[in-house]
């Protein structure tokens, strides 16, 4: 399951980080470190997400 987790995690938290750093920039914050930061937890939040999506994918 481990391979297939990572796999989802390419998507998944290419996902989330854009998405945060698009919410970030929406609120005005225009500097490096609140974009690094949002792009950084959303890469890690990616992590539990894709191991319950590889859990159902995997039957």
């Amino acid at each position: 399951m481990l391979p297939l987790m990572l796999i989802v995690h390419i998507f998944l938290g290419s996902t989330l980080a854009g998405s945060a750093v698009i919410a970030v920039l929406s609120m005005g914050y225009t500097t490096l470190t609140p974009i690094l930061i949002a792009a950084g937890a959303g890469f890690v939040a990616a992590f539990p997400a894709s191991y319950l999506v590889a859990r159902k994918m995997a039957g």
